[in-house]
């Protein structure tokens, strides 16, 4: 397909128009919400699974993608985009754990919601530092995603032998105490995730375009995933962030978010700018 500059208008609104019927065809056959997602981003994904689809339209997706599953999910692969890893920006985990942990460990329950979780490498993140700080065992951690296929493979915690040179040097940035194998155990592909970390994490779906919130929480990360979203959408999903938090709960963003041109900013107070970590003032 022909780049939006190279288009006609007239042809650029009918291709806005497609999109916009394909993604309330997928709102309504599946469940899933992509209609306040940012425009020029899903307008590439859609025009990417055209191409690979080899058909000529976007309408010959939508006829596509409401007649065949398997279509559908490969086209949800592409709307969700899921790049995490291990202890992902370790320098934000190690702010955390020196600037954190000593209030946390008061808390006599601690709750943390990862939205957005993808394969799950950032909830086995912060369920290993707690694990190294004494507070697992009271803690519970919520990883949710709108992605089924992926929180099959967080639910396995799975580390591929190609990625664990990465992890390893991720853990040790962030301020590890021991070494990342002693969280896990070896299997014949690589590396999974121990057991007790897996029995303190819940993987569930949940849609923060349409969904509510289901706990009250100490502290919730949401990185990398409004980036995608519209104005609308970012402030809804801030809305849904601010009534989960308990008061004086820890909100950590994305390097490239803000609680900026949001009407929540001055409910929060900045404890890191640099690393968007926020506290919940009102």
């Amino acid at each position: 397909m022909m780049e939006e500059r190279m288009l006609p208008v007239e042809d650029q609104q009918l291709e806005r128009l497609e999109i916009e019927l394909l993604l309330e065809a997928v709102y309504r056959k599946y469940g899933y919400d992509f209609r306040e997602y940012a425009y020029p981003s899903i307008r590439r994904r859609i025009r990417r699974r055209v191409m690979l689809e080899n058909i000529n339209t976007i309408s010959s997706l939508q006829s596509l993608i409401l007649h065949d599953r398997e279509a559908f999910d490969r086209l949800l692969a592409d709307l969700v985009i899921s790049v995490t890893e291990l202890f992902r920006n370790p320098e934000v985990f190690r702010w955390i754990r020196e600037h954190l942990a000593t209030e946390l460990r008061e808390t006599a329950f601690l709750r943390i919601w990862h939205a957005g979780c993808a394969t799950g490498e950032e909830a086995y993140s912060s369920a290993i530092w707690l694990e190294e700080e004494k507070m697992l065992e009271r803690s519970r951690i919520y990883a949710t995603d709108i992605n089924r296929a992926a929180l099959d493979r967080a639910r396995g915690g799975r580390l591929s032998r190609d990625r664990v040179p990465l992890y390893e040097s991720n853990y040790r940035e962030a301020g590890g105490k021991s070494e990342l194998r002693s969280h896990c155990e070896e299997d014949e592909d690589g590396l999974r995730l121990s057991a007790g970390l897996k029995k303190r994490i819940v993987f569930a779906e949940h849609n923060l375009a349409t969904d509510g919130s289901f706990n009250e929480f100490q502290m919730i990360f949401c990185r990398n995933v409004m980036i995608y979203f519209d104005s609308s959408l970012r402030e809804r999903v801030h809305r849904l962030f601010h009534e989960s938090l308990a008061p004086g709960g820890i909100l950590v963003l994305g390097g490239k978010e803000s609680l900026e041109f949001t009407s929540y900013g001055a409910r929060y107070e900045a404890l890191s700018e640099k690393y968007r970590i926020y506290r919940k003032i009102s």
